[in-house]
């Protein structure tokens, strides 16, 4: 069968939580529960530093604006880490090119991306942290059953991921005035802390240059 499918899933998956899909298909690989694994993505070093990151990410995806934070960060993360895992993959099985399944992967992790961090943006408008917390168990869960289920059903799945994705492309278009808010509100928040620095510099100036009494 070809691994289209897979590659597709994982580049969805990636795009909410590249460490979460690094670390679930090594440990498909190394437990032996699947032969379609990457050497590479089973190597214990990848599975300590996606393990590790990945634990990070559960708590900076938890916590109001610390989260978009993270996501601008991995703006370009998600997608390299979709890139190689579909390159990986493609390798592994040998029915389609690492080219284009590198380009499948790493774009699909770029669109899921977007909706992933729009939609964060949209939801820390609202002053209550619970949203965030949902939101991130959900989006883990989601990622963890979809993957899952991708290495015993992986048409299926990769039906399911492109709903999702188009759902929440979808989704994006009616969120747009949040988001606004969202960029309009953090750029006065950097304004504020500009001036409030040159304040403190012309402070410091002003006691350095005045007389001792």
């Amino acid at each position: 069968m070809s691994v289209l499918p897979l590659v597709f899933t994982s580049g969805w998956a990636s795009g909410v939580n590249a460490y979460a899909v690094v670390l679930l298909l090594g440990v498909f690989g190394v437990t032996g529960l699947s032969d379609d694994i990457p050497q590479t993505l089973q190597r214990p070093e990848v599975l300590i530093t996606a393990g590790v990151l990945f634990l990070i990410e559960a708590v900076a995806d938890k916590i109001p604006y610390l989260d978009s934070a993270w996501d601008s960060v991995h703006t370009v993360v998600r997608p390299l880490a979709g890139a190689w895992v579909g390159a990986l993959l493609a390798g592994q099985s040998g029915s389609l090119s690492d080219v284009a399944a590198g380009l499948l992967g790493g774009s699909t992790a770029l669109a899921s991306h977007a909706v992933k961090t729009g939609t964060r943006m949209a939801v820390n408008t609202s002053p209550e942290p619970f949203s965030n917390v949902v939101l991130s168990l959900a989006e883990d869960l989601g990622v963890g059953g979809i993957v899952t289920f991708a290495m015993f059903h992986p048409l299926p799945a990769a039906i399911i991921a492109a709903a999702l994705l188009a759902t929440g492309l979808l989704l994006l278009v009616f969120l747009v005035a949040r988001i606004r808010r969202y960029l309009r509100r953090r750029a006065q928040r950097r304004e504020e802390r500009r001036l409030a620095h040159r304040t403190d510099q012309a402070d410091q100036v002003g006691r350095a240059g005045r007389p001792p009494d």
